[in-house]
C-alpha cells in the first residue's frame, strides 16, 4: 500500500496516511477520474470502509480528497449517521486529521498558505475556495481547462460533455451560460472546469 501511495501523495505523507488508513480498516481504490466528484466514502455491509479516489497526478488535490474522505468517515463514526455530510462535526474532523500535514515538508511554499487559510472552515469541496483551486491547478499536468471565472464574458466555452455556451454575467456567486444550441441559460460555479473555444473569425 506505501508504494501505491508513493505514486499519488507527497512522500513525506505517505506513512502518516497509511497508518490513517490501516487505523480505519480503510479499502481504498483508485479509479479512473469522474466529473462530477473527486472521491467518496461508503461503509460495507461487513464493516469495512470503502473511500474511492479519483487517480491523478496532481498529488496535492489527491492526498487533500483522500484525507477529505477519511474525515466522512471518522466524524461518521465519531458522532453517528445523523450528522450532515458537511457539517461541523466533519470540518472539526477534516481540520483535526489535516493539522498535522500542514507542514512546509509536505505542501510547496505558494500552496502551503492558501491550504492553511483553507483550513480554519473547510469546505464541502476544496473546488468551492477559488484562490486553492487555481493554486492547486498549477500543479496539474498540461491542463488545457480554464476556470469559467477565468474567462471573459461573451466567449464561447465547451464543457465535459460537449455542450457548448455562450458566458453571460455574473450572477450573486455564479455566471450566466447560454447554450448554443437550445438558447437555454444555466448558471455555473465560478470553478466549473471548461474549454475555452476560439471563435472561427
Amino acid at each position: 500500500m506505501t508504494e501505491i501511495l508513493k505514486k499519488y501523495i507527497p512522500a513525506q505523507a505517505v506513512q502518516p496516511t497509511f497508518e490513517l488508513i490501516k487505523k480505519n480498516n480503510v479499502y481504498l481504490q483508485i479509479v479512473n477520474q469522474r466529473v462530477t466528484r473527486h472521491g467518496d466514502y461508503r461503509k460495507l455491509t461487513n464493516g469495512q470502509h470503502k473511500i474511492t479516489v479519483n487517480a491523478s497526478s496532481n498529488k496535492y488535490r489527491f492526498f487533500i480528497t483522500l484525507i477529505h474522505e477519511v474525515a466522512h468517515l471518522e466524524a461518521f463514526e465519531t458522532f453517528g449517521r445523523n450528522i450532515k455530510p458537511h457539517g461541523q462535526e466533519w470540518k472539526h474532523t477534516f481540520q483535526k486529521l489535516m493539522l498535522p500535514f500542514i507542514h512546509p515538508a509536505i505542501f510547496p511554499a505558494q500552496l502551503l498558505p492558501l491550504v492553511a487559510k483553507h483550513f480554519k472552515n473547510p469546505k464541502a469541496s476544496s473546488d468551492t475556495d477559488a484562490r486553492l483551486a487555481l493554486a492547486l491547478k498549477y500543479y496539474d499536468p498540461e491542463n488545457d481547462k480554464n476556470y469559467i471565472f477565468e474567462i471573459p464574458e461573451g466567449s464561447l466555452f465547451k464543457i465535459y460533455n460537449g455542450r457548448v455556451f455562450k458566458k453571460g454575467a455574473k450572477r450573486v456567486k455564479r455566471y450566466e451560460g447560454i447554450e448554443l444550441q437550445s438558447g437555454k441559460m444555466y448558471l455555473f460555479n465560478p470553478n466549473a472546469e471548461v474549454e475555452l473555444l476560439k471563435e472561427k473569425g
